[in-house]
């Protein structure tokens, strides 16, 4: 009997879905998965037949640990890393291809390879309860021999990276490159094992979801950057995380050609930092703005909020001649604990913009500093201190060590205008000579019902350096 065209259409359609639906295991086209083995063609030939298929996920299985080389994901393809599976980054360079892009950093063009790339793809996906390993010791990778980083996505659209253990990168673990509708979910970063060894990297990035995910990291664990002026970073989403780091929580800028706005952080801990917190730095010619930081702990974090406006070339492709600084404001910092009682007394807030280019807006409220204090009267009665220009940098980023000692305990800020704070307790636990806040060039500002070790702050001990 011939089926009615209804009918045969409703079976065509079932057909389809199961196709599209379908697994595809690395074993089934060639992958050893033994761990010594080279798999890296069966992988690619692997994601070949799910993309050929109209999408597909494409199965490491339990049990396997299966070595590759760079592999390049296509649309529709999920990359599905099973509990108890390792996929292996190869030890030799020479198995990572040099058609990935690009590090957009100047002078680190050793970090231009990747493991696992994909460029103008649409729905995309690295998922499972498995490991991917980027076998990325020093034994194996240097700057001479090149560091491929683990994952690089270039102009992508809908891209979730769920539930997987990214560890071991030889450079940083992943680089978002102008890429939209991302979510990250649920996911753990180890990247201790080689040097500058970032989190997750967004670049000149849109509608970007991070949550519930735990980092560990030998460089920033999470950082926003838009080194191209016409791709913005901006709408943004981090919640849910914690953090640890030999470098910054989570870090703002440095590449910064282009504008970063509208960025949300709430409900996150922070543990065990070496440099800051946040990490917030506009210095490329972009403007940065509309951002909220809520709900946050830190504990032995020194700076907890780290702000410079300044003026430095980090992208590769920027011209030599610098832009024109542009704007950097509304920030607003609410419930935050910092706990840094056993580190140095330079553990405060540091705040920092350029004679005649203010950061602009900024609330602090309901925010306890706990801190270790004792500092003496030459700390307090430092005047003089280094601006982060052009010149005084000369080719440094703008860090901290290039201040030094800062004459407040809780709160330094300059070239500021619109600093409120309300409801800011600050707490030492040794005595300190220095005033708990000191302001330099800021405008427009009110500071209410703040305590320091218990007491109102009355209005003459913020101190204004002329």
């Amino acid at each position: 009997m011939l089926l009615s065209k209804t009918k045969f259409f409703i079976y065509l359609s079932f057909f389809y879905a199961a196709l599209v639906g379908k697994d595809f295991n690395v074993l089934d086209y060639g992958a050893k998965g033994d761990g010594i083995t080279l798999d890296t063609k069966a992988v690619q030939k692997t994601i070949d037949a799910a993309y050929l298929n109209h999408g597909g996920k494409v199965i490491i299985p339990s049990g396997k640990v299966v070595v590759i080389g760079t592999i390049y994901l296509k649309d529709y393809v999920t990359l599905h890393i099973e509990n108890g599976a390792t996929l292996l980054g190869s030890p030799k360079i020479k198995n990572y291809t040099t058609d990935t892009h690009k590090n957009m950093y100047k002078n680190e063009p050793h970090m231009d390879r990747c493991l696992i790339f994909s460029k103008n793809t649409t729905s995309i996906a690295i998922t499972g309860k498995g490991t991917i390993n980027g076998n990325g010791s020093p034994d194996h990778f240097n700057r001479e021999t090149g560091r491929p980083m683990l994952l690089r996505f270039l102009n992508c659209t809908d891209i979730h990276i769920n539930s997987i253990n990214l560890i071991n990168p030889a450079a940083w673990t992943s680089a978002f490159l102008y890429c939209q509708n991302i979510s990250v979910d649920g996911i753990k970063i180890h990247s201790r094992i080689n040097y500058n060894g970032d989190g997750l990297d967004f670049d000149g990035c849109q509608d970007v979801k991070i949550s519930n995910s735990t980092f560990n990291t030998s460089d920033d664990s999470i950082c926003l950057q838009a080194s191209l002026p016409n791709k913005p970073c901006k709408n943004i989403t981090v919640s849910n995380c914690t953090f640890e780091s030999k470098w910054a929580g989570m870090r703002i800028g440095l590449l910064s050609r282009g504008d970063f706005d509208s960025v949300t952080v709430n409900n996150c801990t922070f543990k065990n930092i070496d440099d800051a917190g946040l990490k917030i730095q506009m210095n490329e010619g972009g403007t940065m703005q509309n951002m909220t930081f809520s709900n946050l702990v830190m504990k032995n974090v020194p700076r907890p909020i780290f702000m410079t406006f300044a003026q430095q070339r980090a992208c590769v492709d920027a011209p030599e001649k610098m832009f024109p600084m542009k704007k950097m404001r509304n920030f607003n910092f609410e419930n935050i604990i910092a706990d840094n009682k056993e580190l140095d007394k330079n553990s405060g807030i540091f705040i920092t913009g350029m004679p005649n280019h203010p950061i602009e807006n900024i609330i602090l409220k309901n925010i306890q500093l706990h801190l270790s204090g004792g500092g003496d009267t030459s700390d307090a009665n430092k005047t003089v201190f280094k601006e982060y220009t052009l010149e005084t940098l000369n080719g440094w980023w703008p860090e901290f060590h290039l201040v030094g000692t800062l004459p407040a305990v809780g709160l330094f800020a300059r070239h500021v205008s619109g600093l409120y704070m309300d409801n800011v307790h600050i707490h030492t636990s040794q005595k300190d000579q220095r005033n708990p806040i000191v302001f330099q060039d800021v405008a427009h500002y009110k500071v209410s019902n703040s305590f320091y070790n218990y007491n109102e702050i009355p209005h003459n001990r913020i101190h204004k350096i002329p």
